[in-house]
C-alpha cells in the first residue's frame, strides 16, 4: 500500500506533457540547496534576475500568491512542499485577478521549471491522509526550492551588471563635464575654432543621452568618443603655447632654480628632510612694483571645477567644500602656512595674481610639493613673473591635468 502512495504522478491533468515538465521531475541530489531558504528571500532575488528565467513581474506576483499558500517561511528540510488553493482561493489572494489571467501566469511559470504541477487523478488540488501518510496534489514548489543556488547566481550577475553600467555611467557623466569645461576654456585661449562648437554640441547631446536608462554598450562606446575629443581638445589648447604648456613639467624646477640666480627674496625653504618651516624669513617688505588698475584682479579664465580635478591632493588637506572661488582662496589660505609660505609672499601673490589665480598656483604647488624644494620662493617667482605680465595659471593646471592622464 505503501509503495502505491509513494508514486509522483508527471503529467497534469487533461493537459499534454512538455520538456518542462521532464526537467523538473527528476533532479539529481546535488541540485537539492544543503539548507532550508527562506522564501521571500528566494522571491526577491528572482525578481532580480528575472529576466535570465524569462519570467515577467505578472508572473512573479502569481508566484507570490501561491508561496502566500505555504505555512513555513522558509522551503525545504522535511516539509512537503505541495500547495493546493483552488482557482478562486488564488484569484482572491492576487486581488481579484481574473482567473483565465491566471491561469496563463501559472503557465508560464511551469514553463519556466519554477513550478511543477502534482494534478490528482480527476485534476482536483486536496491533501488526503493515510493513517501516516499525507498525499498532497496542488502545485509543487520544490523545483523553485531546488533552483534557489542558480537563482542566487544569477541575482548576483545581474547586480554586478548594473554596478558596471552605473560606473560607466558616471565616468562618462564627468567626461562630458570636462569636455564643456575645455570648450569654454578653448574659447578663450584659441578663439573661432571650430572644434569648440563641436564640443559643446557633443557634450549637451551626451547630456540628454544620459538622462535614459543606457546600455553598457552605449555607454562604452560614448566613453571612447568622448576621451577621443577629450585628447583632441587638450591638442587644440597645447598648440599655441608650446614652448610654456608643452614643457610645463621643468617649468616648476626652471622657476625654482632661476629665482635663485635671479636673487629673489626666498621664502624659508621646506627643505626635504629639513625643519626650515619654523625659521624666520629674511623677508623683503617692499613691494614688486607699484601696479594699479582692474587687471591686476583678474578673474581666472579657467573653470573651477577644472582645478579642482587637476589637483585631487587638496582634498587630503582641506575638508570643506569647494564649491565657489572664495571656498578655493579659503582653502589655499587653509594650506598655505604648511607649505611654508609666509604672509608676505602670500599678499603679494594676490596683489599681482588677484586672489583666484593666487589660489589655483597655490593649491597646483600643493599637488607638486614634493618636487619643489622652496614653495615660498617659487611663488615669489611667480609672483614676479605676473608682475611683468608673463604669468598665466592655466598652462599651470592644464600640465596637471596632461599628467593625471598619463598616469
Amino acid at each position: 500500500m505503501n509503495d502505491i502512495m509513494e508514486y509522483t504522478p508527471i503529467s497534469p491533468f487533461m493537459r499534454s506533457i512538455s520538456h518542462a515538465h521532464l526537467r523538473v521531475i527528476e533532479r539529481p541530489e546535488a541540485s537539492v540547496p544543503g539548507k532550508p531558504v527562506n522564501k521571500w528571500e528566494l522571491l526577491r532575488e528572482l525578481s532580480k534576475a528575472q529576466a535570465a528565467f524569462g519570467v515577467s513581474e505578472r508572473d512573479l506576483t502569481v508566484l507570490q500568491g501561491l508561496l502566500s499558500f505555504f505555512p513555513d517561511d522558509k522551503l525545504g528540510g522535511n516539509a512537503e512542499m505541495v500547495v493546493f488553493p483552488s482557482n478562486k482561493a488564488i484569484c482572491e489572494r492576487l486581488n481579484g485577478m481574473p482567473c483565465s489571467t491566471m491561469r496563463r501566469h501559472l503557465a508560464r511559470l511551469v514553463e519556466a521549471g519554477l513550478l511543477v504541477r502534482r494534478d490528482s487523478p480527476n485534476g482536483k488540488r486536496y491533501v488526503r491522509k493515510h493513517g501516516e501518510e499525507r498525499v498532497a496534489f496542488g502545485f509543487d514548489l520544490s523545483p523553485l526550492y531546488c533552483r534557489a543556488e542558480e537563482v542566487a547566481r544569477a541575482a548576483e550577475a545581474v547586480r554586478e551588471a548594473e554596478e558596471r553600467v552605473r560606473r560607466l555611467r558616471e565616468v562618462v557623466s564627468l567626461m562630458r563635464r570636462d569636455l564643456a569645461a575645455l570648450a569654454e576654456f578653448g574659447e578663450e585661449v584659441q578663439p573661432g575654432l571650430g572644434l569648440w562648437d563641436q564640443l559643446r554640441d557633443t557634450a549637451v547631446l551626451t547630456a540628454r543621452a544620459l538622462r535614459r536608462k543606457l546600455p553598457l554598450e552605449d555607454l562604452a562606446a560614448r566613453r571612447a568618443n568622448l576621451e577621443a575629443l577629450l585628447d583632441q581638445a587638450r591638442d587644440a589648447i597645447d598648440g599655441p603655447e608650446t614652448e610654456e604648456m608643452n614643457t610645463s613639467d621643468a617649468r616648476f624646477e626652471r622657476h625654482h632654480h632661476n629665482s635663485n640666480k635671479k636673487s629673489i627674496d626666498l621664502e624659508p625653504a621646506l627643505e626635504k628632510g629639513g625643519a626650515a618651516a619654523d625659521v624666520p624669513e629674511k623677508d623683503n617688505d617692499e613691494p614688486l612694483a607699484d601696479v594699479e588698475g582692474p587687471d591686476t584682479q583678474r578673474v581666472p579664465r579657467i573653470p573651477l571645477h577644472l582645478v579642482i580635478a587637476a589637483c585631487p591632493s587638496l582634498k587630503t588637506f582641506y575638508q570643506g567644500d569647494v564649491r565657489h572661488w572664495h571656498q578655493l582662496f579659503d582653502a589655499a589660505c587653509h594650506v598655505r602656512p604648511a607649505m611654508g609660505i609666509s604672509a608676505s609672499a602670500w599678499e603679494e601673490a594676490q596683489r599681482f595674481m588677484g586672489p583666484e589665480q593666487a589660489s589655483i598656483v597655490v593649491v597646483a604647488m600643493l599637488e607638486r610639493f614634493a618636487d619643489i624644494r622652496s614653495p615660498g620662493g617659487y611663488l615669489r617667482a611667480l609672483t614676479s613673473k605676473a608682475a611683468a605680465g608673463e604669468f598665466s595659471c592655466g598652462p599651470m593646471v592644464m600640465a596637471l591635468i596632461g599628467r593625471r592622464s598619463a598616469a
